[in-house]
C-alpha cells in the first residue's frame, strides 16, 4: 500500500485539488483508493460536496473514541473513499491522549496501518505543524505543490528542512515538486525554476498545471475536474500528472495499472 502525503509551505497551491482529482482519477481505474482529509480548513471535505460539521474526522480515531472504519465514508464518488476533516483537528495533538503521549505524531501511521487500499492520498495542512508532521512520518511517498510565486518558492527551503528532519527518523520517498497555476510565459519562470531545482535537486515534476477555471467549477459542484469538464486543459494536466507520479512512486501502482484515457 502506498501513502502519499501532499504537502505545501503555503495556501493557494492547488494541493486539495491535486490531491482530491489525483484520487479520483486512480479510483476511476479501479484502484482502491482513500483520501484524508488533513486539514482543518477541510477543503478537500467540502470539495467532494461535503458538510465538515456533520462528520467525524480522524481526530476521533486519534483521540480513541472512534475506530477508522467509523468515519471513513465509502464510495463518495466512483469507488473514492474519504475519511473527512473538522475542526478539532486543528489542536488534536494538545488535548486528549494525545497531549500526553511523546510519540503522538506517529499515531496517524498505526492507524492506516490495518486499511486495505492501493493507495491512501493524505492532503496536509500548508504549514509546518503537527499534523503536517504526523502525515509525513506515516507516508510512503510524498508529493510537494508549489506555485511560480516569490514567497511559495521560497517557503520550499523551509519545508526541505522539515522534510529531511523527519526523514531521518522516519524514511519516506520524494517523488517530485509540482507546479500548479502554471503560466507558460511567466516572466520570472526560468528564475522559480532555479529556485526549485537547488532546494530539491532532480525532483521537479515535468506536468506542471495550468491556471484553469475548470478547477474551480469542479469545487463548487464536488466533483473531480474530468466529471464536469472532460475536455479542459485542467483535464489534461491532472491526467498527466497521474501518469508521471506512477511511474515515480516508490512501490506498488504501475503505470499499465492505472492508465488513463
Amino acid at each position: 500500500m502506498n501513502i502519499i502525503s501532499v504537502c505545501s509551505f503555503k495556501g493557494g497551491t492547488a494541493k486539495t485539488s491535486i490531491a482530491l482529482n489525483l484520487g479520483a482519477l486512480l479510483a476511476k481505474e479501479n484502484n482502491r483508493v482513500l483520501v484524508v482529509d488533513f486539514d482543518a480548513q477541510a477543503n478537500l471535505t467540502a470539495g467532494l460536496n461535503f458538510d465538515p460539521d456533520n462528520y467525524d474526522s480522524m481526530a476521533a480515531v486519534l483521540q480513541d473514541r472512534k475506530k477508522i472504519s467509523d468515519v471513513i465514508l465509502k464510495n463518495v464518488i466512483d469507488g473514492l473513499d474519504l475519511i473527512p476533516a473538522d475542526t478539532w483537528l486543528e489542536r488534536v495533538e494538545v488535548t486528549g491522549s494525545l497531549a500526553s503521549d511523546r510519540y503522538s505524531h506517529e499515531k496517524l501511521k498505526k492507524s492506516l496501518e490495518p486499511l486495505d487500499y492501493d493507495i491512501i492520498i493524505i492532503d496536509t495542512p500548508p504549514s509546518l505543524c503537527w499534523l503536517t508532521e504526523s502525515a509525513l512520518i506515516a507516508a510512503t511517498d510524498v508529493l510537494v505543490c508549489t506555485t511560480p510565486e516569490f514567497y511559495s518558492i521560497k517557503g520550499l527551503q523551509r519545508l526541505s528542512y522539515f522534510m529531511h528532519y523527519i526523514a531521518e527518523r522516519h524514511p519516506f520517498h520524494l517523488i517530485g515538486v509540482i507546479i500548479s497555476f502554471w503560466n507558460m510565459r511567466g516572466k520570472h519562470n526560468k528564475d522559480f525554476i532555479k529556485v526549485i531545482e537547488q532546494t530539491f535537486p532532480g525532483k521537479l515534476l515535468q506536468t506542471k498545471v495550468r491556471r484553469d477555471i475548470a478547477i474551480s467549477e469542479a469545487a463548487i459542484l464536488g466533483k473531480p475536474v474530468f466529471q464536469v469538464r472532460p475536455k479542459s486543459r485542467a483535464t489534461e494536466d491532472f491526467q498527466n500528472l497521474n501518469r508521471e507520479i506512477l511511474t515515480k512512486m516508490s512501490s506498488g501502482l504501475t503505470p499499465e495499472k492505472a492508465c488513463l484515457n
